[in-house]
């Protein structure tokens, strides 16, 4: 390694440092992945409630249901990611962080990494108490064995497309929250990336509600992000799915892509 690329590891180390405790001595942090976990499991846990499964062949996707709450918890991942970099231009901050670490490009990715980490971290005990939760109440709601349904945490994991599931919906919530890392860069303002990311993932299901015409609803839903990504979660009747799981996710991603570009290429080129 020359003298030159030790350096600039060097100085992305740093950078990688710096963010983190950013993130963890910024208030309201842990607060906001405490609520990813709370609403994610909380939601799911309702729905699995709500749902029974009265005879075999009932048709229910038990894993979906159970990782339902994804859908709210994305909202505060959504939160945090326009947070880890809008924070810093409410309160003046960018410019001794720009002062410190001069590569713009290498200070987003320190953000990246560091806030893809607490996602992670978060979204995984997410996912996995939603299944814990799943496994305790469905089959008292008729998802047994008897029905064609795993029973216990250790059986679903062991199945294909449940830990896919699983391990795709922690990924949904990074990708979420590099999506808003990417838009807030790109718009600096907090309310306004808030509501930017929040109409993506949101308005455009609702939009496929309201046209009727089946074709253009299944266009939605393939190039929409929320119900693209979360493909990844179903675990039956993948046939009848606009769009397959992983598929879906890589929309997703590509949606993730273009937000980080957009928002890079803008920080590189203007004032902070």
């Amino acid at each position: 390694m020359t003298g030159r690329e030790r350096a600039m590891v060097d100085a992305a180390r740093r950078a990688v440092h710096a963010e983190y405790t950013k993130l963890r001595t910024v208030g309201g942090t842990g607060w906001l992945l405490l609520a990813t976990v709370v609403l994610t499991v909380g939601l799911g846990a309702g729905t699995a409630r709500s749902t029974v499964c009265p005879v075999a062949g009932c048709g229910a996707d038990a894993v979906r249901l159970a990782l339902g709450g994804v859908t709210l918890g994305q909202a505060v991942v959504a939160v945090l990611g326009v947070l880890a970099v809008s924070g810093e231009y409410s309160d003046g901050m960018i410019g001794l962080s720009l002062a410190a670490m001069p590569r713009r490009t290498t200070l987003l990715a320190a953000k990246a990494t560091v806030l893809t980490g607490a996602v992670l971290a978060a979204g995984s005990v997410a996912v996995l108490g939603s299944l814990v939760a799943r496994s305790l109440i469905l089959p008292g709601n008729g998802f047994t064995p008897a029905h064609g349904y795993h029973v216990s945490l250790t059986q679903s994991l062991s199945d294909p497309a449940t830990l896919r599931a699983a391990v795709g919906s922690v990924l949904y919530l990074v990708l979420v929250a590099l999506l808003a890392l990417g838009v807030a860069t790109a718009v600096r303002e907090a309310a306004t990336a808030i509501g930017v990311v929040l109409g993506l993932l949101y308005l455009f299901p609702l939009l496929a509600h309201v046209v009727t015409d089946p074709t253009w609803q299944r266009h939605l839903q393939q190039l929409a992000p929320m119900p693209a990504g979360l493909a990844v979660q179903a675990t039956r009747n993948l046939q009848q799915l606009p769009i397959g799981p992983w598929a879906g996710l890589g929309v997703l991603a590509g949606w993730t892509a273009a937000a980080l570009v957009l928002g890079t290429a803008l920080l590189r080129t203007r004032d902070a």
